[in-house]
């Protein structure tokens, strides 16, 4: 029934809308950190908001946004491995 259906939708929303202005402010977080030069909390924070928006994606079931985050999350992974230890 369409009544079911939109129930858990208010629900939904104000979730989706808890994460992404969370992701958001913890990657602008990031942005600032790399400004002042505080590694290694710069790329933590980043890491943390690319998988908060990754669950944004999958909760709109947005593959663009997504993917976007998933490659973003890899090449962070892969830099931070190959990185020589500070």
């Amino acid at each position: 029934m369409p009544s079911d259906i939109t129930i858990g939708r208010p629900r939904l929303d104000r979730l989706v809308f808890g994460v992404k202005w969370g992701a958001s402010m913890i990657q602008i977080m990031g942005y600032t950190a790399t400004g002042f030069g505080w590694t290694p909390w710069n790329l933590y924070l980043f890491l943390i908001g690319v998988l908060g928006w990754f669950a944004v994606g999958a909760l709109w079931n947005d593959k663009a946004l997504m993917l976007v985050h998933l490659v973003a999350l890899g090449a962070m992974i892969a830099g931070m491995i190959s990185a020589p230890p500070s």
